[in-house]
């Protein structure tokens, strides 16, 4: 993704579990972006063959701890933030692994998580 680079993973639950001090996890860094693989529908081609229609999950993550009101001085934070989720939705536009699709976005949620941050799922 370039500047200010996320951190990719797989997403494994480490959100959830950033705040429950009595469970182990690797440690999260910011920004991020984590991946899942939710559900593969399957249909039959023929009696070898499947072709399946998997539901991705891509979660980017951000530390907002800048205050970024009008006025504030820091508003070049929100120009960050809307440059990575303009890059990470032009990566996945354009990424063409062999003998796969292109990715069709279905859904988009925005919402604060955490301690001051924000995500983009």
């Amino acid at each position: 993704m370039g500047k200010n680079q996320a951190h990719v993973d797989e997403d494994y639950g480490q959100l959830e579990a950033i705040d429950n001090e009595n469970m182990d996890n690797y440690p999260v860094v910011f920004p991020c972006v984590l991946i899942n693989t939710d559900s593969v529908d399957w249909s039959s081609l023929s009696a070898k063959s499947q072709k399946g229609t998997a539901h991705i999950c891509v979660r980017l993550c951000i530390d907002c701890y800048a205050d970024t009101h009008f006025g504030s001085g820091t508003t070049d934070k929100i120009k960050e933030r809307a440059s990575l989720v303009h890059r990470l939705h032009e990566s996945l536009q354009t990424y063409r692994p062999l003998a796969v699709g292109a990715f069709v976005r279905t859904k988009s949620k925005f919402y604060a998580w955490f301690q001051l941050r924000l995500m983009w799922e």
